[in-house]
């Protein structure tokens, strides 16, 4: 026997006919690591019978633990509620869905035992997706590393393995708004990859919204961990101030020395509704940032834990 834990957390949303399959693969990856382990199933409350299936699995390996949310707070507040509350020395995200292999957590421990502290899954190729899909990841991904202050690994998900010292750390991080990739970038530490090919998914489609999801999350990736928006604003605003200033004195030069001036006045007119919309942009951006202030100060939980069954055979 290993003298180390795993565990394994799982966000799940409406995942009935999943959970066997991601089961009967994930137990035989971690029965050949030879290690005490935990699977953490952490799940939005459910509309299909998730719960059930996971609650009958339980009776069969008392490994298995079940975390419901007291409501659906989403995918992210489910990761980390499962992450700070696992019990594990390292700790490995990963979906239910089997397009992220269960069998790449071997290649993620033994990377950990060479002395990384992280070592995230990072995408070679993904079948069953759309190139659409592939192209809107592809770009995401880089804007929000050239936005960023901090990097966040290009091809990658939430499909990665921390160890208890990354764990402990973003346990200090108090913001409201979870973006679990960039916690984890912005903690540092020694990090490496693992690269894999994406498998399609084997059961019926995703309940989680994927599309809007990881737009919600690149949103906050580029929100929660940058200012730089609101500094490349700034010299755009300071830009077109001095633009407007040198088209102003143009329209006075033509209005002062030119019969023709009336065709000054309606470049005037569209350089108002340029700059009305400017500002409606800025305002939106500042939005942005203030709204995510706000949730930090009022300082409610970031999810709320309905039911922690431990499994203790009890």
């Amino acid at each position: 026997m290993e003298d180390y834990k795993l565990s394994v957390v799982v966000p799940v949303y409406n995942e009935e006919n999943g959970i066997k399959p991601f089961l009967e693969r994930t137990e035989k990856v971690i029965d050949d690591l030879g290690c005490d382990y935990e699977i953490i199933f952490s799940l939005d409350p459910s509309t299909d019978d998730t719960y059930n299936v996971i609650k009958g699995e339980m009776k069969r390996n008392p490994h298995i633990k079940l975390i419901t949310m007291s409501r659906r707070f989403r995918q992210a507040a489910a990761t980390m509620a499962g992450v700070l509350n696992c019990t594990g020395d390292i700790c490995v995200v990963i979906d239910v869905d089997l397009q992220d292999p269960p069998e790449v957590i071997t290649e993620l421990v033994a990377k950990w035992k060479e002395g990384y502290d992280v070592v995230y899954a990072q995408r070679i190729d993904r079948q069953g997706e759309t190139k659409l899909r592939k192209l809107i990841d592809m770009t995401a991904y880089r804007v929000i590393n050239f936005l960023s202050d901090v990097e966040i690994p290009v091809d990658t998900s939430d499909f990665r393995l921390i160890n208890r010292r990354v764990i402990e750390e973003i346990r200090k991080m108090p913001e409201t708004n979870m973006f679990f990739r960039g916690m984890v970038s912005y903690v540092g530490f020694k990090q490496a990859a693992v690269r894999f090919h994406r498998e399609a998914r084997e059961a019926d489609d995703s309940k989680y919204n994927r599309f809007f999801g990881e737009f919600r999350m690149g949103f906050h990736g580029i929100f929660c961990f940058s200012s730089k928006p609101l500094e490349y604003v700034t010299f755009l605003g300071g830009f077109m101030t001095a633009f407007g200033v040198f088209l102003s004195v143009i329209w006075f030069l033509q209005n002062a020395f030119c019969t023709r001036a009336k065709k000054a006045v309606s470049g005037v007119t569209a350089l108002i509704w340029f700059i009305g919309g400017l500002n409606v942009f800025v305002s939106g951006l500042l939005g942005e940032y203030i709204t995510r202030i706000y949730d930090d100060v009022k300082g409610r939980q970031r999810f709320i834990i309905d039911e922690f069954d431990e499994n203790k055979g009890e």
